[in-house]
């Protein structure tokens, strides 16, 4: 297996976190509204969470990936591109 693919536990890992991303999208509410989860379920879930996140950042560290995804827009380019600019070549155009 190569260290590109992900690892049966790093399948799991991504598998939970997103059941669990996915639940708290499906029972958001309205700020105004009582949540339908209680203020434990919901702890335990961010607990959950920050958990996935530590053993993840954990197993690509040991796998010797970078672990620096993260979300961006769909109109932001992927890679951003830095052009070096000459001082000297830009055209003073004062009046």
């Amino acid at each position: 297996m190569s260290t590109d693919e992900p690892s049966k536990d790093e399948a799991i890992l991504r598998a939970m976190y997103t059941v669990l991303i996915d639940v708290i999208k499906d029972t958001t509410t309205d700020p105004r509204l009582r949540h339908p989860l209680s203020d434990k379920t919901r702890t335990a879930i961010r607990d959950a969470l920050d958990l996935i996140t530590a053993r993840q950042a954990e197993l690509a560290e040991a796998a010797g990936r970078p672990m620096n995804a993260r979300p961006r827009y769909v109109d932001e380019p992927r890679r951003s591109v830095s052009v070096a600019l000459d001082p000297s070549a830009v055209k003073k155009d004062r009046k």
